[in-house]
């Protein structure tokens, strides 16, 4: 048998930095968010963390944006809040993300200025990650998640309320009256993990109100649930979730199990009245579902719909040693063994159910150089990719020191 083996090629290895930390072992770069503009402005947003914050001394989020295909990139502005996300609606654009509390700022000419922030919220706990937007019937539709309960003594994705937001696209969406929110559904209520036998959730021991060390330093497993949500939609007559009258929308969320290979999904349905309902979706059998596979559905994802060619495109993390002993895993290797950060792949689907691999589009050189928590956009026969990135002088896998812009060119030939 031979040992020859023939490393696969990136399909966009090469890439610019966007923004680079001044202090790569405190200060942390987080939360890449991409749009482009009709008049081909691509428009990446991005948000800082870490002890050196504080230092620092500047707001969290970051706006940049590139005339020239992301060559070079010029910064705009900067907001005072976190896991943001750019996006068009009614011809402005507009970053909403959240401190807390739920925030946005607007800009009316393409990013050149921009309006200070609007709460969207008051006395509240949001979360999220740049995830993707939807667009229809006039209204734009996207997920935050509310955190239900946040003096939970653990990463708190048992008790994270995925909540779709719509408004009127030409509406101010700096409004909170333009907005209105589905009802709240969280992992630990709609999931009976008890009874989950011969499905191996959680993988590891996990208790409802506190994380378990599982081996030492810092491997550590927090309560199952669902979180950094997606927001899909059926138009496809023959699928089985397609629902006719087009008030059926499906979430596609990150499985915090200890587990790969699969998400969660729950669906929102809009009622006679304009409310949005929240709850679990069910298969011919009568059964409920909550999990669903999807390559790389333990980490963040981001789930595109491409008009073009009428496929599903999913940008996320590949796991290649889940199954290692945590007690064995290399020192760099971040957290548990589900939890790899520095592969980022790419598929192809009509379902979002039956995924086919499309390639590799970029690997870090070892574990800590990660490649992750992507977002994307497509721009002609292009695919664009922002990255929370890192190299050898990051912390960790978690924690990165710079965000990349990658190109995926002709995209589409990839179908086969």
């Amino acid at each position: 048998m031979s040992t020859h083996s023939q490393r696969i090629t990136e399909l966009a290895a090469e890439f610019m930095k966007v923004y680079e930390s001044p202090a790569p072992q405190s200060i942390f770069t987080y939360s890449p968010g991409i749009a482009v503009l009709p008049g081909g402005r691509i428009v990446a947003t991005l948000d800082r963390g870490g002890p050196g914050m504080a230092e620092l001394g500047e707001p969290r989020g970051k706006v940049f944006t590139s005339d020239d295909g992301g060559a070079t990139w010029k910064h705009r502005t900067d907001f005072p809040y976190a896991h943001a996300r750019p996006f068009l609606a009614g011809g402005r654009l507009y970053v909403l993300g959240q401190s807390k509390d739920l925030m946005i700022i607007r800009s009316d000419d393409a990013g050149e200025s921009w309006s200070g922030p609007f709460l969207l919220s008051e006395g509240q706990h949001w979360h999220q990650a740049p995830s993707n937007v939807h667009y229809t019937k006039g209204n734009v539709y996207l997920v935050m998640e509310r955190v239900t309960e946040p003096d939970i003594k653990a990463h708190p994705v048992s008790v994270m309320a995925p909540v779709l937001m719509r408004a009127a696209e030409n509406s101010d969406l700096t409004r909170r009256e333009s907005w209105t929110f589905a009802s709240e559904l969280v992992f630990r209520d709609a999931v009976p993990e008890r009874e989950l036998d011969y499905f191996g959730v959680p993988f590891y021991q996990a208790e409802w109100n506190a994380s378990v060390q599982i081996a030492p330093p810092r491997r550590r497993m927090s309560p199952s649930g669902w979180l950094e949500t997606n927001v899909v939609q059926f138009t496809d007559p023959q699928h089985y979730f397609h629902d006719p009258a087009g008030r059926t929308f499906h979430l596609w969320m990150r499985a915090h199990t200890g587990g790969t290979g699969y998400a969660c999904i729950a669906k929102v349905v809009e009622n006679e009245d304009g409310t949005m309902s929240t709850m679990l979706e069910r298969v011919p059998s009568g059964r409920t579902i909550a999990f669903v596979s999807c390559p790389g559905g333990q980490m963040k994802f981001h789930i595109l719909h491409d008009e073009v060619s009428g496929l599903y495109w999913l940008l996320s993390s590949q796991a290649t040693d889940s199954m290692t002993r945590a007690e064995l895993l290399p020192p760099e290797r971040y957290s548990l063994p589900n939890n790899e950060r520095h592969r980022l792949q790419l598929h192809f689907s009509r379902n979002c159910i039956d995924w086919c691999f499309a390639g590799l589009v970029a690997v870090g050189g070892s574990p800590i150089q990660s490649r992750h928590y992507a977002s994307m956009a497509i721009a002609g026969d292009d695919l664009l990719v922002l990255s929370r990135s890192g190299d050898e002088q990051a912390l960790d896998a978690h924690n990165g020191n710079f965000i990349s812009f990658h190109r995926i060119r002709d995209f589409r030939g990839l179908v086969y």
